[in-house]
């Protein structure tokens, strides 16, 4: 039997067909927010009234974006619930937020980005969520349709926004979303074709396992008999989300793979489909690093070849994708050292696949906010791999004192530093690097101790090594 979801109160039934005319609240200025607020004015709402807790002035950038558009900032009120006709809320947003509770209790419709694109959009979707690897999964089927010369537009929790991109989705354009799980608290309706790449232990700072589990569940949970949904074939806990949708079942995965899908035989990816075994190119031809990206290239391979592109455009896409930011982007080699920004690497199990990838010794950077996941692979994997490890910001005490107990058996333990922030701890690399290292930055935690998102962690490290001097060379 299929696991509950987490316990929130049910949605009210109806979705607006359409937003002219009405007074309109928004929970939180954020990317989402801006996205929904261009929607909005562009749907000639009568009222745009956005709520958050921050000060304009933390909100600065937010509030350029949107020039030109006339809307009311607030903080989290809830008898603002009195003025509006409906409420969006960004991910992230809890149900017990007493806006939105009072929202509620009025029978206001409340509604979120990834819900109402599902109502609107004109032409079915692809769905792509995960523990890890969604964004690049997502940005390398992108990188699939545009090859095939197909109109996609690829967005959600990665690239443009899609609610203010509706206006130009039109019949013949192709539909991939990245969802995160936080996106599908909300949603009442499933993509045609529903992709989970992986289940590991994540967010359990704010979900307990079986609720994190359940938000991802939901990509699939409202799909029919004539969707298609994609999962691995080697992660036991996705897999099972067979049982949860009679879609058409399309697999993904190197050592359990059987059915229909894609996997590797004798050195090349090859799908299994309805019209026989097609050869799509070798496993050399990936420029990624590291078995995950094998896995994630698997995955792109399995939806674009069920959704019927042909293998040639999936090769030509493979072989010149070179991957997205902060995802093992190697920054610049400075006095023999190579800095490598993996600022995406927001958990442990990320932490280890960065590790595994690379295959000189490493200077390891761990810090941020914490998730409370545990740290064992991570301090085994790093005993392996790291020179020295650098712990820093919030996170960093823990991280120190949890993985020096874990190697407090071992004769030859790598060295730990334990220092303030980013900038400190890229200091106490370049003391501890020698020419021919990697300096990490693959920090196990969240930015949001000293950053907005990892985009921003990850531009910073950027500036702290490019700002270094004596690069000499490589990027």
């Amino acid at each position: 039997m299929a696991e509950a979801h987490p316990e929130r109160n049910d949605q009210p039934p109806a979705e607006p067909a359409s937003l002219r005319g009405l007074r309109v609240g928004v929970v939180g200025l954020g990317v989402e927010g801006v996205d929904i607020v261009r929607f909005l004015a562009a749907e000639q709402a009568a009222k745009i009234v956005v709520s958050d807790r921050r000060s304009e002035g933390r909100l600065a950038g937010r509030i350029a974006e949107l020039d030109g558009i006339d809307f009311r900032l607030t903080s989290n009120d809830p008898e603002l619930a009195a003025e509006i006709d409906v409420l969006f809320v960004s991910q992230g947003v809890p149900d017990d937020l007493p806006l939105v509770q009072a929202a509620r209790q009025r029978g206001i419709a409340v509604t979120a980005m990834m819900r109402h694109f599902l109502h609107r959009c004109p032409v079915p979707t692809i769905g792509i969520t995960g523990s890890a690897g969604k964004t690049t999964t997502t940005a390398l089927v992108g990188a699939m349709f545009r090859a095939a010369g197909r109109d996609v537009f690829v967005g959600g929790n990665i690239g443009a926004g899609p609610l203010s991109a509706l206006s130009e989705i039109g019949p013949a354009t192709d539909v991939v979303l990245e969802v995160s799980h936080t996106q599908l608290a909300r949603t009442d309706r499933s993509p045609h074709l529903a992709a989970v790449l992986n289940l590991t232990p994540n967010h359990l700072d704010q979900f307990s396992w079986d609720d994190y589990v359940a938000l991802k569940r939901n990509l699939v949970g409202h799909q029919r008999g004539s969707d298609i949904v994609v999962l691995p074939s080697d992660d036991p806990v996705a897999a099972a989300f067979a049982a949860d949708t009679p879609a058409e079942l399309v697999r993904f995965g190197l050592h359990q793979f059987r059915g229909r899908g894609a996997t590797v035989e004798d050195g090349h990816i090859v799908t299994h489909l309805a019209d026989g075994p097609s050869d799509v190119c070798t496993v050399d031809a990936i420029r990624l690093p590291g078995e995950h990206n094998l896995y994630n290239v698997l995955g792109a391979v399995a939806i674009t070849s069920a959704w019927g592109l042909p293998a040639k455009a999936l090769a030509d896409a493979i072989a010149a994708f070179e991957g997205v930011p902060h995802r093992l982007h190697t920054i610049a080699v400075v006095d023999g050292v190579r800095y490598i920004d993996d600022s995406i690497a927001t958990a442990p199990e990320r932490t280890v696949a960065a590790l595994r990838a690379l295959v000189e010794p490493v200077v390891l950077l761990l810090g941020g906010r914490e998730k409370r996941l545990p740290l064992d692979s991570l301090s085994e994997e790093a005993s392996r791999h790291a020179r020295a490890v650098i712990c820093f910001g919030e996170a960093g005490p823990t991280f120190a004192e949890q993985i020096g107990r874990t190697w407090a058996a071992l004769d030859d333990a790598p060295p730990i530093t334990l220092v303030n922030d980013l900038p400190a701890a890229i200091e106490a690399a370049r003391s501890a690097a020698q020419r021919g290292d990697a300096v990490l930055l693959a920090p196990a935690g969240t930015s949001f101790d000293a950053y907005d998102n990892f985009e921003a962690r990850g531009d910073h490290f950027s500036e702290l090594v490019s700002g270094a001097g004596g690069n000499d060379g490589t990027r």
